[in-house]
């Protein structure tokens, strides 16, 4: 079948690790489904499957891999499913998140840039009607990491102020629609006019330059940026509020002004993904509030290289959907 995959990682030149041909279909076992793939969006979790994921040596026995932690397909019946990309120990018990035996497809389990995935079958959740098919490949992986720092870990209620730090990454679009959707003031930094226009589209009420003093503080600051911007985050937040943090595109080094935190009580903390229960609830989310999530461009799957290079470049603005199979 076709396939994008790894056979071996390069931690200096991710992309001379990306293979475009053929690999075994996959059998899937007893309580597994085998999806037909229809599409699957990029993520940064390929470019660090490329590098070998973690460390200079990789994972060398998992290699070769095939691309792709989130997608959506049809099972061998017709019936149209969207990808729950998390997975784990069968007797763990609570936040899937918080498993220290979690992985993601595409790290243990081949992934969704293929002709075919198999995932266990609580993994292929039905998709709602209301969902388009290449709108519903962005879900699995950045749509609930937004819905999971939205409503789990900020508790952001209707009326209150968030922050959103960068303008038109894949994350931070969820945020935007996703928060204007829930009735919350949505603030946005971003570099450059395009991007911070691109924000006011999607339901920003304002938009400002990376780093500029905000008029007050925020209740919430969701920060996928990292070094550049947590002491930016951390300023503008108010006292009592969270900052939650989702990636670290700028780097992982950061000062934290510790007196601040304690005397004003502001919670700092991390968020991953989501869980099976949050997935459910987004695609109900999605689908009540008629949400149609922003993609930027939509390619063939064969031209993933394209892709993973404006990611490589910063030339994102939203996600970008590898389409496979028509749907129908």
């Amino acid at each position: 079948m076709f396939a994008v995959y790894v056979e071996k990682p390069n931690p200096v030149d991710p992309l001379s690790a990306l293979v475009v041909g053929e690999r075994p279909a996959p059998v899937a076992p007893p309580g597994w489904v085998r999806v037909r793939v229809q599409a699957a969006s990029l993520n940064w979790h390929d470019l660090w499957t490329l590098r070998g994921l973690g460390g200079p040596n990789g994972r060398p026995e998992v290699f070769p891999m095939t691309l792709g932690s989130d997608g959506v397909g049809t099972l061998d019946d017709g019936t149209p499913v969207t990808l729950y990309p998390l997975m784990g120990d069968a007797d763990w018990r609570g936040d899937e998140t918080l498993d220290p035996r979690r992985t993601v497809l595409s790290e243990e389990v081949q992934g969704t840039f293929a002709d075919f995935v198999v995932v266990p079958r609580r993994n292929a959740v039905p998709l709602p009607a209301a969902i388009p098919r290449e709108a519903a490949a962005v879900l699995g992986a950045t749509w609930l990491t937004a819905y999971r720092m939205l409503f789990t870990k900020a508790r952001a209620r209707p009326g209150q102020t968030i922050l959103v730090q960068g303008a038109s990454g894949g994350v931070s679009t969820a945020l935007i629609q996703l928060g204007r959707a829930a009735g919350l003031q949505v603030w946005v930094t971003g570099r450059g006019a395009t991007k911070r226009e691109l924000a006011v589209r999607l339901g920003a009420q304002r938009t400002f330059e990376s780093g500029e003093t905000l008029p007050r503080p925020a209740d919430a600051v969701f920060d996928l940026v990292g070094a550049a911007t947590f002491s930016h985050s951390l300023k503008h937040v108010k006292t009592g509020g969270v900052v939650v943090l989702g990636g670290g595109a700028s780097g992982f080094e950061g000062s934290l002004d510790i007196a601040r935190v304690f005397i004003e009580q502001i919670t700092v903390t991390g968020s991953f993904d989501g869980t099976l229960d949050e997935f459910y609830a987004l695609l109900d989310f999605v689908a009540d509030a008629g949400l149609v999530p922003y993609i930027g461009q939509v390619l063939p799957m064969e031209r993933v290289a394209e892709g993973l290079r404006m990611m490589l470049e910063g030339r994102l603005a939203g996600k970008i959907v590898l389409a496979r199979h028509a749907s129908g």
